[in-house]
């Protein structure tokens, strides 16, 4: 973990408090960052990313800030749904509060469109 990944999980938990229980977890060479176990965002290359859809990737485009994206050998470059936390949001609490909220949002309306999974079949199981 860098200095800088370090200071923005410490700014997140300060200022994430009220809006549910915060935690980072490694992955990837980076952070993926979940409250109340809902996965809002992550932290990739020191910088702080959240969670869009079609109800608020609009701020991002305003702010003119770009998506996550990463390049691999089969697909070519591929941009997800997580866009780069504008520097102005980051350093006022109550919009990030605001902005994370959003992220959060979109992350459960993900969440909820996914079809249910079948449940796992016991690895021993003939069927």
């Amino acid at each position: 973990m860098t200095a800088k990944a370090d200071a923005i999980i410490e700014r997140l938990e300060g200022s994430l408090t009220p809006l549910g229980a915060f935690r980072a977890r490694a992955m990837f060479g980076g952070h993926g960052l979940y409250l109340d176990d809902v996965f809002f965002g992550l932290i990739a290359y020191d910088t702080l990313y959240l969670k869009t859809d079609t109800e608020n990737r609009g701020d991002y485009v305003k702010a003119k800030v770009k998506p996550f994206s990463y390049e691999t050998a089969r697909k070519g470059l591929t941009a997800t749904s997580y866009w780069q936390c504008p520097a102005d949001v980051f350093k006022d609490g109550r919009k990030l509060r605001r902005w994370i909220g959003k992220a959060l949002d979109a992350a459960r309306r993900a969440k909820s469109a996914r079809p249910k999974r079948a449940p796992r079949k016991p690895k021993d199981s003939p069927f």
